[in-house]
């Protein structure tokens, strides 16, 4: 079977989007080709998705009751936005609404929320989540909560406090699945020892070939394994390219004041920000002052987990819409490359849908089915 049809036939996951910031501060209408971004409709037709987790962000400005707030704006503009679009779009809260979904030629749509401040160091915040469609939450971003450390701030509870192992055991309970990109090696160690279930990293590479402290080290990559879980490969440049990310750190204060002086300009929109920050890499880039990434990149990232765990643990988490992408996979459209080139190298049909969809959808039934359990002890 050619590339084009292996990819055609697969049911395409993707773990990771940052779409919903653009449909609350720009009203974007997904059923438009749309000029900015990275996810549309069409677009999403294009890269034959058939499925996607849109991540509810919360900044780690935005705290106590503000936080919950924002994750719920943010929530409510994808309920409009998959009303709307009814034809096209499924909200989905099961494994078998995404087969349902895939069934009707709909994309199916989940809820993650991205950032563990969002429930306000509250179960039953959690609880509210997960009853209006938050089946996954990222438990920390770039800054400690009060029960969990970041990969990107310094140690405050030294991995996950009591607390912590509480949100864990609900989230097992209720059948969300913890993702655990952005914490940090600690609390990551936490989280398996404490999960019932698989856990994932909706967002991340591998740490052995870009050194940044979101991705993951080869050890944390097969313990990921050990347990069921998959490891979503993200697209942004410093996680794919180390490179990219050494010229960012040589270049930090000239980076960082144009992004400070984006930030600035845009403030109180934060999907025109992220739109502006691609913009900024791109020039940077064209100016020779940070190195090109090529978007094969991503799929030496597969290559390396795949010889780490093989191919069941290993699926796609782009972070469109809240990164910067590589050349060549500037927007969803571009994702049967990624199957063009796991073909080149030799994967087998069944391995490449695994990567592309198959490895997500299992692990959140598998997730769904030790709640299950639960409810099973219960009665």
């Amino acid at each position: 079977m050619t590339a084009a049809r292996i990819h055609a036939s697969a049911l395409v996951f993707d773990a990771h989007v940052d779409t919903p910031q653009r449909l609350l501060f720009q009203h974007l209408d997904l059923g438009i080709r749309d000029p900015e971004g990275c996810i549309d409709i069409p677009r999403m037709r294009d890269g034959n998705i058939g499925a996607i987790f849109f991540a509810l962000w919360v900044p780690i400005e935005i705290t106590g009751t503000l936080a919950t707030k924002r994750a719920l704006d943010l929530l409510d503009a994808v309920l409009q936005e998959v009303q709307r679009h009814a034809a096209e779009l499924m909200l989905a809260r099961t494994s078998t609404d995404v087969r349902k979904a895939r069934a009707e030629n709909r994309i199916a749509i989940l809820l993650g929320v991205e950032g563990g401040h969002a429930i306000q160091n509250s179960l039953g915040a959690l609880r509210d989540f997960w009853e209006r469609g938050v089946r996954y939450l990222t438990l920390t971003h770039n800054a400690a909560t009060d029960w969990a450390d970041s990969s990107n701030d310094k140690a405050k509870n030294h991995g996950l406090t009591d607390f912590g192992r509480e949100v864990i055991f609900e989230m097992n309970r209720l059948g969300m699945l913890v993702d655990i990109s952005h914490v940090s090696d600690k609390t990551f160690t936490d989280v398996i020892e404490t999960s019932r279930a698989p856990v994932i990293a909706s967002h991340s590479c591998c740490r052995a070939l870009s050194a940044s402290p979101r991705n993951l080290t080869d050890e944390m990559i097969k313990t990921l394994a050990a347990r069921g879980g998959v490891i979503h490969i993200a697209f942004h440049n410093a996680f794919l390219s180390q490179e990219y990310l050494d010229a960012r750190r040589a270049r930090g204060r000239e980076v960082d004041d144009s992004e400070k002086e984006i930030e600035h300009r845009f403030a109180g929109d934060e999907a025109r920000i992220l739109i502006e920050l691609q913009k900024l890499s791109d020039n940077f880039i064209a100016a020779g002052k940070l190195p090109p990434v090529r978007w094969q990149r991503i799929v030496d990232h597969i290559d390396h987990a795949v010889a780490l765990v093989g191919t069941d643990h290993v699926g796609l988490g782009s972070d469109f819409d809240g990164a910067y992408m590589p050349s060549g996979m500037e927007d969803s459209s571009q994702l049967a490359k990624i199957t063009r080139e796991l073909s080149q190298r030799g994967y087998a049909e069944t391995d490449i849908h695994k990567i592309l969809g198959e490895n997500t959808l299992r692990v959140l039934g598998d997730v769904e089915r030790i709640a299950q359990s639960y409810l099973s002890r219960k009665g």
